[in-house]
């Protein structure tokens, strides 16, 4: 198998994985083009591109399902996507992005190996300053790193007890895309330029991507597949921060 063809079909995986949680899945694609050897020029905008696609269609499943929180959302999306934009105009030293896109990557290790499958009910309410703050910090940082943020906001809203597992993946999905799109519009004002590849990438994510958040809108047990995702995370994170 050639590393090109081993490179989609681990792509169509995590696009899959990723989806069946709700999550357009930026870190997974960076994890992956890390483990791949893959430049920060061309890592940040391709990973924004694939969340857009896989993102979207993990909104609308989990929105059919009638898991989505407009009031919940509303607050973070809108502090979120200028500070999005802002971080993705700022071209980062590729030494630094490496070593904070390692550190970012632990975050989505430690929100799958902690969380349960129950899907608890909410405890408190949300508070609209919080929420813009918050928004606002993951914003900025889903500009600057090219990801979209759901790997941020979701341990968020669970660990504050304002949404349950349903709910954080419908409201994520939409966060992330409105952020990948917000990201790459900055990315974009300062010329960059998407590589021919990205289109094929685009095609197997999508695919991935949909029929994971088809699955995971309905019933699966997740159990399994996310210790094997922080796996691949766990090993990206050590390959960016210690070479």
């Amino acid at each position: 198998m050639s590393v090109e063809i081993l490179f989609l079909v681990l792509l169509f995986i995590v696009a899959f994985l990723y989806a069946s949680v709700g999550h357009g899945g930026a870190s997974g694609y960076l994890a992956l083009m890390a483990l791949f050897s893959m430049s920060p020029a061309v890592m940040r905008p391709t990973a924004l591109l694939l969340n857009l696609f896989v993102s979207l269609s993990a909104f609308i499943l989990f929105y059919r399902s009638g898991h989505f929180k407009w009031k919940i959302f509303l607050p973070f999306a809108l502090a979120s996507i200028p500070c999005s934009f802002l971080g993705g105009m700022i071209e980062m030293d590729a030494a630094i992005y490496k070593k904070l896109l390692g550190i970012l990557l632990l975050i989505p290790v430690g929100r799958m190996l902690m969380s349960t499958n129950g899907d608890e009910q909410t405890k408190n309410i949300p508070d609209v300053k919080l929420s813009l703050l918050i928004g606002a910090i993951i914003g900025f940082l889903s500009g600057l790193i090219g990801i979209g943020g759901g790997i941020i906001l979701s341990p968020v809203l669970l660990l504050l007890s304002w949404t349950t597992q349903k709910q954080t993946a419908a409201i994520s999905a939409l966060f992330i895309f409105v952020n990948s799109v917000s990201g790459l519009a900055g990315q974009f004002s300062q010329g960059i330029e998407l590589q021919p590849d990205m289109f094929a990438y685009v095609g197997v994510a999508f695919a991935g991507g949909s029929a994971g958040a088809w699955m995971g809108s309905a019933k699966l047990d997740h159990r399994a597949l996310k210790y094997l995702l922080s796996i691949v995370l766990t090993v990206a994170s050590l390959k960016l921060l210690l070479t």
